[in-house]
């Protein structure tokens, strides 16, 4: 009797309580599989656009439908744009990264002294607002340089660090290979992209990240930069 009784109440938790939770635990996975989801930023590659502490929001169905947890493609309806901010796979190693489209399938790319050369053309730099930089830490903004790089249609703002001796401020010319895109961090000294591993396949792209969601100071306590959530990264936006 005693073993019967307690058998039914471990049907009746499970009915009631623990599979109503895994259902959910699924729906809401997989939505965030294949509708949105958000990339925690842990190095500057992306400074002074996105810095360390940000949290971004990925809009995963900015170009296409996915099969949950796979880059399965259900359908397709857009294309990265050059001057979007993606987050895709590492042709390196898997890590997930967070870089900006600079290059197009067909496109030829160069690097000359930090200059970007698109299709033969270079590309035009003009200052950038001093408010973009503000928030980067003293000592970095100190020893860096700030530009805004007018990218066809397209502008945002960039970064450069003359310490870094070994930073690779002349690469190319390639040409992106049809379905892949060439992906450059904005701060151009202090970025691991696609100068070192190649174009990005265009089915290792997850989604176009739109905005930062909330942002930690994690040399400050870890305490919030109120100033940053939802805050838009539209290139825009740095001009």
């Amino acid at each position: 009797m005693k073993t019967s009784t307690l058998r039914s109440r471990i049907v009746h938790y499970w009915r009631k309580e623990i599979r109503p939770l895994l259902i959910l635990g699924v729906v809401l996975f997989s939505i965030r599989s294949s509708l949105a989801d958000w990339n925690d930023v842990p190095s500057g590659s992306m400074n002074p656009t996105i810095i360390e502490g940000d949290r971004v929001f990925v809009n995963k169905l900015a170009y296409d439908l996915k099969v949950p947890f796979t880059t399965w493609h259900i359908a397709q309806w857009s294309n990265p744009q050059r001057g979007d901010i993606v987050v895709f796979y590492s042709p390196a190693d898997g890590t997930r990264l967070v870089k900006r489209v600079i290059g197009l399938p067909g496109d030829t790319i160069e690097l000359r002294n930090n200059q970007l050369i698109i299709n033969g053309k270079p590309v035009d730099y003009t200052s950038l607002n001093p408010a973009v930089s503000t928030q980067l830490p003293t000592g970095e903004q100190q020893q860096s340089q700030f530009a805004t790089e007018q990218l066809p249609q397209h502008s945002h703002a960039v970064m450069a660090i003359p310490a870094i001796s070994a930073a690779k401020r002349d690469f190319g010319p390639v040409t992106v290979s049809a379905d892949h895109y060439f992906m450059m961090g904005d701060n151009r000294d202090n970025s691991f992209d696609s100068r070192y591993y190649g174009a990005v396949e265009r089915s290792r792209i997850v989604g176009k990240a739109t905005d930062v969601v909330f942002s930690i100071n994690k040399n400050d306590h870890w305490l919030p930069r109120s100033q940053r959530f939802f805050k838009a990264l539209d290139p825009k936006e740095s001009q």
